[in-house]
């Protein structure tokens, strides 16, 4: 069959004439047809048709490839399409998709051409195609080495992150989620006062003060779409490749929030003035919250710290006083079994004892114990270990500390 040999002498080629020599050949088998050339990502035609948007049929007149996978994570196999010619039922439309893919470098190359009775069948249906594949459903966009990833995981793991079991420094906590509830609920007045619907808030503080927890809160709470950008960094791609695929992704997604964790490792003098002018985007960028958070606001260009209309709301996550290692302490205290529990009076010396400890630290100081408390099942002996524990983990505390100087110097 005519395809059958098509597919097969592409494949033959270099990589830079396969795409033009599919093209050219599938125009003359069927120059009365409509024609559709695409590398689009988001032309997933199998998720489509699995979620009955159309219908499928793989053309048994030609050897359609299957590749087999195993997910060691939940002990699966499933099977993905290399090269295929699909038979396409859609909205009373007959058509016809080839997909191939070819490796480039170490990237795959996905190509699907359509042909359809008119051009206007075959874009309206790769429109439908790619729109349904670009919405965020239960899931979290994670953007890492030059893609997006759609992960479901990491979008049921925030599932438990509330602002319930958060402990922040006095009104902080209210303070930020005010913020964007006011912010998603007042697109109408924003228009209203011809201000742009845009946000930026930025999250400082030293690790384990609560800044990623409360990014998980929001996500849950704010029940909008959240596209996390893991690095702009990709082999076969430019920084500013990956921020305009960023940015593009984020304007389709809106209203949406788009989270840059640790945006003094994400930028540099090379791609700043890029990530800059896509951020300031002022009509394009309506409807996203672009939360990003640092460790380290001195590392941070005075074009990002220091200019409101980028990033109008600081928040500092700092490290617990008082009262928050006390409410902190006691809420772990009211999870315990009670031949674990704290007395009140070890509650306050642990408070007490723990000045300077970050959030993270109270729960390292909470987990180490239980584990070595497990070794006595000894009633009351908790309170002795952690105290103990308290000097050690304050002995870990400097040695990162001094470490993270001598990186620095």
């Amino acid at each position: 069959m005519k395809i059958q040999k098509l597919i097969t002498q592409a494949l033959s080629l270099s990589n830079n004439a396969i795409s033009y020599h599919v093209s050219q050949e599938l125009a003359a088998i069927y120059p009365k047809k409509a024609l559709l050339e695409s590398n689009d990502d988001s032309f997933n035609l199998e998720k489509y048709a699995e979620a009955n948007l159309c219908k499928i049929k793989y053309d048994d007149r030609i050897h359609n490839q299957m590749l087999t996978g195993w997910n060691g994570m939940e002990n699966d196999i499933y099977k993905y399409t290399e090269n295929a010619r699909f038979q396409v039922s859609w909205q009373g439309n007959k058509l016809d998709t080839l997909l191939m893919s070819w490796n480039e470098g170490y990237c795959k190359t996905r190509y699907s051409w359509i042909l359809a009775d008119s051009m206007e069948v075959a874009e309206k249906f790769f429109a439908a195609v790619c729109d349904w594949n670009s919405e965020i459903r239960d899931e979290l966009l994670v953007f890492e080495d030059g893609y997006w990833d759609k992960n479901p995981d990491l979008f049921q793991s925030i599932q438990s992150a509330t602002f319930e079991n958060l402990i922040l420094h006095k009104n902080l906590k209210q303070d930020i989620q005010d913020d964007l509830i006011n912010f998603f609920a007042s697109s109408e007045t924003y228009a209203n006062y011809s201000v742009p619907w845009k946000r930026g808030i930025l999250f400082i503080g030293s690790p384990g003060n609560g800044k990623t927890h409360t990014v998980k809160a929001l996500i849950n709470q704010m029940q909008q779409p959240c596209l996390y950008v893991k690095s702009f960094k990709s082999e076969y791609a430019t920084d500013s490749d990956n921020i305009r695929k960023v940015f593009k992704q984020a304007r389709q997604s809106a209203p949406c929030v788009l989270v840059l964790e640790d945006i003094d490792s994400l930028l540099n003098d090379e791609n700043r003035s890029f990530f800059l002018n896509e951020l300031d985007g002022f009509a394009s960028n309506q409807g996203i919250v672009t939360i990003a958070t640092t460790n380290h606001p001195e590392r941070l260009d005075s074009a990002i710290s220091n200019r409101p209309s980028r990033f109008d709301r600081k928040y500092h996550f700092d490290l617990p006083a008082i009262p928050e290692r006390e409410a902190y302490i006691t809420l772990w205290n009211e999870k315990l079994k009670s031949a674990m529990g704290l007395s009140e009076h070890a509650v306050s010396q642990i408070v007490e004892l723990t000045e300077g400890f970050s959030f993270a630290y109270l729960k390292e100081l909470f987990l180490s114990s239980m584990i070595r408390w497990m070794g006595t099942m000894e009633n009351g002996a908790l309170e002795k270990i952690m105290i103990s524990q308290v000097a050690i983990l304050r002995e870990q505390m400097s040695s990162v500390t001094v470490s993270s100087k001598d990186l620095e110097s």
